[in-house]
């Protein structure tokens, strides 16, 4: 019974660590300056193109505020960019990927 109790415990600790890694992404030292977070546009990135996050990062880039986060969403066995900005939440990009990716 001690030990059901320890590894009950133990889970506990580590199943919010969990949630944290899965949205750990490059370019998160810009986070400071998005006025979005990066799990409201996973979630707007997703409404635009339904399917599996499969990478996610922040980056400068022209267009919109300058901002986004861009996502590789992976739909139907084929593989979409989505961009989102950070500032406004707007839909920037929503294409599938070319052959040679950013």
């Amino acid at each position: 019974m001690k030990i059901s109790i320890a590894f009950a415990a133990a889970a506990a600790l580590l199943i919010p660590l969990s949630n944290v890694s899965a949205y750990a992404y490059s370019g998160e030292n810009h986070a400071k300056d998005a006025k979005i977070s990066i799990r409201q546009a996973s979630e707007i990135a997703l409404k635009a193109r339904p399917g599996k996050i499969t990478d996610r990062e922040l980056e400068r880039e022209k267009g919109g505020s300058g901002l986004r986060y861009s996502f590789d969403i992976t739909s139907h066995k084929t593989k979409y960019e989505v961009g989102v900005d950070a500032q406004t939440g707007t839909v920037l990009e929503n294409a599938r990927e070319g052959a040679h990716p950013d």
